[in-house]
């Protein structure tokens, strides 16, 4: 509709033109053929300028039309990234948070298991020492019984070779016979 309403202005200013042109040419000689030339000029003028525009009128519209799309569409693109970038730096942020608190829950938690484990250290060393100390003392008090017997064995020795020895020199071959001689009545005079 737009379109051919330009047109008809158009037609009707050329044919105005043309009525002035004719008008002027009625009137005078070489003026107005100076005033015609001049205002077939602008005619001309008219028609080329008018022709851009009718061409660009409909050539640059869904040119521009396509590009503001574009660059709406680039725009709204833009936008999304802009939302997601954000958050995701929100998430970022909020597992920075999270993180920090998780590292000190666990060096308290560390903290704790190396107590612990200090103190599970202090109370199996202590329990070694005990073990190894009762497991010394049994060693000592076998130490000295072995030690004790040995030495009750070496007395005994000791006073078997004593007694041997004062027996041999009490012992004279004349108290020995005396000696079998008291044995043999003795088992003489047993009923059997």
């Amino acid at each position: 509709m737009t379109g051919r309403r330009v047109s008809l202005i158009a037609g009707v200013a050329f044919v105005m033109l043309f009525a002035t042109v004719g008008a002027h040419a009625a009137e005078g000689g070489s003026d107005a053929n100076a005033h015609a030339n001049e205002l077939f000029k602008w005619i001309n003028f008219a028609l080329v300028a008018l022709g851009l525009i009718w061409v660009f009128g409909k050539m640059l519209p869904p040119v521009f039309r396509k590009r503001s799309d574009e660059i709406g569409a680039a725009i709204k693109k833009a936008t999304e990234a802009r939302v997601e970038a954000d958050k995701q730096l929100r998430e970022a942020e909020q597992k920075l948070a999270k993180l920090e608190q998780e590292i000190a829950q666990l060096r308290v938690v560390a903290q704790r298991e190396a107590v612990a484990e200090a103190e599970r250290i202090r109370n199996a060393t202590l329990s070694d020492a005990e073990k190894i100390e009762a497991a010394a003392g049994a060693e000592i008090e076998a130490a000295e019984r072995a030690a004790r017997l040995e030495l009750k064995a070496l007395a005994a020795n000791l006073a078997v070779d004593n007694a041997e020895s004062m027996l041999a020199k009490q012992l004279t071959p004349q108290a020995q016979e005396a000696l079998v001689s008291a044995f043999v009545k003795g088992l003489a005079g047993r009923p059997n």
